[in-house]
């Protein structure tokens, strides 16, 4: 009966032990993990917010997003105003640079960006980048800012150097009484030359909401040409959104029509002014357009996400980011909606992004208010 209390007592030592033993492995675990986190970081940020909804669920997700005033809305949008901090952008701040930059705060990352060719010119910089187009494999679009006077040249180098087929732009050259973007092709049958290239309009189509024209671009050192097509959406208000989802949504379809049919694998060049927010806006419409046909589900905050991480602030504002649920609820219902979640506000539109006055003013335009 005494030999009882003593293995008790043993037992209760050995655990004594084994505790501090324990919390070590623990924390050691924990550390590890966090070095983990550190490392993998965009990649673990993705699967937080890997929000991948079934077309069933679609309207569920939206009305519970969409409570309290959009408040859930918010805290999603807001979760990926840090995507592509840890990014660098040294080359688009070097002295020879700045001037080409439209905004001083809207800078390509130089994991992504779009690289001229060097031959016979002293800088291979541009800003735009590339973007990755459904699934997340192929670089299917470029995301560019609209061009000064002064960059002009070099968005056309782009243009032929990449080989793409299209341009799609959604923007207008003056809005509100400010420049916006240099307009880049011909006003009529003359053309205009860049450099090389000498750019002719054959035709040029006109809708209620926007104008497709076809552009020649011929190449007088190679004698070479190729045909661009040129799609211009006309009635997206800046930093705002359209008054109806309807038109963005077979204007994308045209455009896709277009990709799909094309013998050409250069990337679809998109671009409003600074080229974030109306263009992040229409990229993540087509990839999410696609992901409904293919998948019947929708990941818009991954998708996003994946976007902020080739190019800063896509997607620039949260009624942007509204909107596209609105077209993707509008898509599934195949109807108007009575009362739009989304609003042109001041109070949703607060990310504000500031002009490069110094390039302005070597555009001739001068500074910007």
């Amino acid at each position: 009966m005494r030999s009882s209390p003593r293995r008790i007592r043993c037992s209760t030592k050995s655990t004594v032990i084994w505790v501090p033993v324990l919390v070590i492995i623990l924390l050691g675990l924990l550390a590890a993990m966090g070095v983990f986190v550190l490392r993998r970081k965009p990649e673990l940020l993705r699967l937080l917010l890997d929000k991948t909804i079934s077309v069933k669920k679609f309207p569920d997700h939206l009305y519970l997003l969409s409570r309290d005033e959009n408040r859930e809305f918010s805290v999603e949008y807001s979760q990926l105003s840090t995507v592509g901090a840890d990014l660098s952008q040294r080359e688009a701040a070097l002295p020879d640079n700045k001037s080409k930059n439209r905004f001083i705060d809207i800078l390509p990352y130089d994991c992504s960006r779009v690289k001229l060719s060097t031959r016979g010119q002293n800088s291979d910089y541009i800003n735009a980048n590339f973007i990755p187009g459904y699934g997340g494999k192929k670089m299917e679009y470029i995301a560019a800012q609209g061009p000064l006077s002064s960059t002009v040249s070099d968005f056309w180098r782009m243009i032929w150097e990449q080989n793409s087929e299209r341009i799609v732009m959604v923007t207008n050259c003056v809005e509100n009484g400010k420049a916006k973007c240099d307009q880049y092709w011909p006003q009529g049958p003359s053309p205009c030359r860049h450099g090389d290239l000498l750019i002719s309009m054959t035709s040029e189509r006109k809708d209620s909401n926007w104008t497709v024209r076809v552009l020649i671009v011929k190449n007088e050192a190679k004698s070479e040409e190729r045909r661009v097509k040129h799609f211009h959406f006309t009635t997206w208000p800046d930093h705002g959104v359209p008054n109806g989802t309807e038109e963005l949504i077979q204007f994308c379809g045209h455009i896709r029509q277009h990709i799909d049919s094309s013998q050409s694998s250069g990337p679809t060049v998109v671009h409003c002014s600074a080229g974030v927010g109306r263009t992040g806006t229409l990229i993540a419409l087509d990839v999410l357009l696609q992901q409904v046909e293919r998948e019947q589900a929708v990941d818009i905050a991954g998708i996003v996400h994946r976007m902020r991480r080739h190019r800063p602030r896509m997607v620039q504002t949260e009624s942007q980011y509204i909107f596209l649920h609105q077209c993707i609820k509008d898509l599934l219902t195949q109807k108007k909606p009575e009362e739009p979640l989304y609003g042109n506000t001041a109070a949703i539109n607060t990310d504000v992004i500031y002009e490069n006055t110094a390039a302005m003013t070597v555009d001739g335009l001068g500074p910007q208010e």
